[in-house]
């Protein structure tokens, strides 16, 4: 019989949420105060008693933001899709068949992501730059593999290892080749593991900024986080205009996650428990 929670627990819950929301919660409200507000004393009150749309026009309005929108949206799906579609097989090789060093793989993909971009951002530049891929979607889906690769390959094998091999036992007796066991049997079992890892990897390069700032500096083909940082002029920072961008850029994920919670849980979880 499981323990009933006291009210102490819903008083920690309820702090926790808070912490974690505030500053959203924080952006959310300054984005519909009028500009006298946003400074001065005014500027720490919670709400207002003027609520403007102002700054959501003026980001449409005066920015590019819908090419921002579109730029992100592009790069973020095709390296989403193409990562994990690479990385399902890399990982079904490396969970289901027998060859020497997949720890040495392993250990080589985890050593691939500990990099921080900082130290890779030079010699991504430069090779980019000599195949002309700057200022490209290319240009940013390529160097995006770096971090999106090893990110989807850790999570899948975890996936893999979970489905039972007295299937694609049976698979094989039947008759099936290894393309035919790994596309009928195998991949519809990892199916919640995939869509968790494609909802991670989507987020990862939605949010990605330092490849997109260095690599592509022509305003049509920047991502919403540079677009945004870009907002600021020489002597303002439209913290309004910022605070509804923010907020616009944020709601598809937080939308997108809400409605499939329970695939990301599924996903998260039946790689962790074994049977």
């Amino acid at each position: 019989m499981q323990k009933k929670a006291g009210p102490l627990f819903y008083v920690f819950l309820a702090a926790f949420v808070f912490f974690v929301m505030f500053p959203f919660l924080w952006i959310l409200l300054s984005s519909i105060k009028p500009l006298s507000e946003l400074f001065g004393d005014k500027a720490f009150d919670w709400f207002t008693s003027h609520p403007t749309l102002k700054s959501y026009v003026s980001v449409f309005v005066n920015y590019p933001f819908l090419r921002y929108l579109w730029n992100s949206t592009v790069v973020a799906t095709i390296t989403t899709v193409y990562t994990v579609f690479v990385a399902a097989f890399a990982a079904y090789a490396i969970a289901r068949l027998e060859f020497k060093g997949k720890a040495v793989i392993l250990g080589l993909v985890l050593a691939v992501s500990m990099f921080p971009q900082i130290a890779t951002i030079s010699p991504i530049y430069m090779f980019v730059k000599k195949f002309g891929l700057t200022n490209s979607y290319l240009g940013l889906i390529v160097p995006y593999t770096t971090f999106a690769l090893p990110l989807s390959i850790w999570l899948l094998v975890t996936f893999f290892r979970k489905i039972p091999f007295d299937l694609e036992e049976a698979a094989k007796m039947d008759g099936a080749t290894p393309m035919q066991t790994y596309f009928k049997v195998i991949l519809p079992l990892a199916v919640p593991g995939v869509f968790t890892t494609s909802i991670l990897v989507f987020i990862a390069a939605w949010n990605e900024f330092l490849f997109s700032l260095t690599i592509n500096t022509a305003e049509k083909f920047k991502t919403v986080p540079v677009g945004i940082a870009m907002f600021q002029g020489q002597y303002t920072i439209p913290w309004g205009e910022i605070s509804a961008a923010t907020v616009i850029v944020t709601i598809p994920l937080v939308v997108m996650v809400l409605l499939f919670q329970r695939r990301i849980v599924s996903g998260l979880t039946s790689g962790s428990v074994k049977e």
